[in-house]
């Protein structure tokens, strides 16, 4: 699985456009990976940490290939994501892109 660091300096296209970086929430921890679960935007943490469950249920095996997971009434996609120094694991919600889930070591 490789070591993830929480870092949300511009994770989508669509905070890079808007110069801000949207403060994140801690919501827990992934039970199958002992990541950390946080969120931004109105997520509420129970849909962040089902989001990452059903996240991390789905990408072993998929070599940072993006999944969609649907959770929350919610398409999110996911995909491991460059950070500095080490990658990171996040969801986007696929209609609002301010809505992120982050999951870090």
């Amino acid at each position: 699985m490789g070591a993830t660091v929480f870092c949300l300096a511009a994770p989508t296209q669509s905070f890079a456009d808007s110069g801000t970086t949207p403060k994140a929430a801690y919501c827990g921890t992934d039970g199958a990976t002992g990541l950390a679960v946080s969120a931004t935007g109105n997520v509420p943490c129970r849909a962040a940490l089902q989001t990452a469950a059903a996240y991390t249920k789905a990408w072993h095996g998929t070599a940072a290939k993006p999944i969609q997971v649907r959770r929350a009434g919610t398409t999110w996609q996911c995909q491991e994501r460059p950070g500095d120094p080490n990658p990171y694991q996040a969801c986007v919600d696929t209609q609002d892109h301010t809505r992120l889930i982050t999951l870090s070591s």
